[in-house]
């Protein structure tokens, strides 16, 4: 185990995020990760409203969700960057983990974040957790099993205003690249689509291969 350290000058803060050396992919923050993170930042500062009559910065006082979380990157950057309340969830085995990143960033963080189990397609895990303004995944398109489940439980979360961000690095190895195209035929049964551009992406943080897309009820 060791801790990484991701700034964030907008705040003038920093995450501290332990993850292992080595083990199961919620166990280290993957690149998707972080890109995803810095494009929160630069969504809600970088380029943040000069005019007080533009909309909100895009985590202003919303309830956010992160799924698969991990080491709880993604949803802990939402809590340094000014969302109202955070929950980041995964499977049993990486709720300790998520638990020790909030106590480590605790005296940074902006809003109350808490810690759900919750395994994709278990509508009961799904029905505690309150419906968010805004739901984050990074790296998240990886087994054919959990797919479904997946798409199931996004779909059973959202609202009609809920807006879904997913990250995630493109593979062309094995059978990752049919496994993407899956993923989005099963959301554009039910979501329409908005792939973000590099010029909205933070300009050191983003990559050819790493792609952000949001999604929101049909």
């Amino acid at each position: 185990m060791f801790t990484r350290e991701i700034e964030f000058p907008s705040v003038g803060k920093s995450l501290l995020l332990s993850q292992e050396n080595e083990g199961d992919v919620g166990c280290v923050v993957w690149d998707a990760a972080i890109v995803l993170a810095k494009y929160l930042e630069n969504q809600c500062f970088l380029q943040k409203p000069q005019n007080s009559d533009m909309k909100k910065p895009l985590l202003f006082g919303c309830h956010v969700v992160e799924l698969g979380a991990g080491t709880g990157r993604v949803g802990l950057a939402a809590a340094l960057l000014g969302a109202s309340h955070v929950t980041i969830t995964d499977l049993p085995q990486f709720i300790s983990l998520m638990e020790k990143n909030i106590i480590q960033n605790q005296d940074s963080l902006q809003c109350v974040v808490e810690v759900r189990e919750l395994t994709w397609g278990n509508m009961e895990q799904g029905s505690a957790v309150s419906t968010p303004d805004t739901i984050v995944l990074a790296d998240c398109i990886y087994y054919e099993e959990s797919l479904e489940p997946l798409v199931s439980t996004l779909r059973s979360l959202c609202g009609s205003d809920t807006t879904i961000i997913v990250s995630y690095e493109e593979r062309t190895t094995g059978d990752k690249p049919w496994l993407q195209c899956r993923f989005f035929e099963l959301m554009e049964e039910h979501f329409r689509k908005y792939k973000v551009p590099p010029k909205e992406q933070h300009e050191l943080y983003r990559s050819r291969d790493i792609h952000i897309y949001k999604f929101y009820l049909r």
